[in-house]
């Protein structure tokens, strides 16, 4: 059976409607993990009937792919603070204060959880490292632009945004100020 594409209402209601379950799904990510609870634990916990929920998701997958990228497309902008490494430095603990943040480790869950589930969570790990990598290739283009000579931006990937998720998923250490501040000082001091 094909996905069915969400049925997107603008308005007051539909926008309240959309949050509560949103939420609803990242506290229960939270709380039970992935595949731990039905769109009928969803619903009740958003205050919504579980037809609303079919209605306008048609399949929990797709709501959970819907939060994923939702959330994704919320992010802190991109920081131009005038020298890569200031850019670097804020866009690290942008990004760390993200994903330790109260959803952070929910959202980060289900997107790994997701890429195993067939294409459409594909898709969203994908748009995933794509808008990140976006992010990441506008700011060292402009460093580039200012006569700096930035890394690429599988460096970055590799060597401040991987470490700061292995961090916050397996729960390996707090990513504090000194620490993402060093991760982003021995990119830099990399000839």
């Amino acid at each position: 059976m094909a996905e069915r594409e969400p049925v997107r209402r603008p308005g007051g209601r539909s926008a309240r409607v959309r949050a509560a379950v949103h939420q609803a799904v990242t506290e229960l990510i939270g709380e039970r993990g992935y595949g731990e609870f039905t769109v009928g634990d969803v619903a009740a916990r958003a205050g919504v009937a579980d037809t609303s929920v079919y209605r306008r998701w048609g399949t929990l997958e797709a709501l959970l792919t819907d939060v994923a990228l939702t959330r994704l497309k919320a992010q802190s902008p991109m920081p131009d603070t005038g020298t890569l490494a200031g850019d670097l430095h804020t866009y690290a603990a942008q990004v760390a204060r993200e994903i330790a943040g109260p959803d952070g480790l929910a959202v980060l869950r289900l997107v790994v959880a997701l890429s195993n589930r067939g294409e459409r969570g594909l898709q969203a790990r994908d748009d995933f490292l794509a808008e990140r990598a976006r992010l990441i290739q506008g700011m060292l283009d402009r460093a580039g632009d200012r006569g700096e000579h930035p890394p690429d931006a599988l460096g970055v990937l590799d060597h401040i945004m991987a470490p700061m998720y292995i961090r916050v998923l397996f729960g390996a250490g707090p990513l504090t100020p000194d620490y993402i501040a060093g991760l982003v000082d021995r990119l830099l001091a990399r000839p």
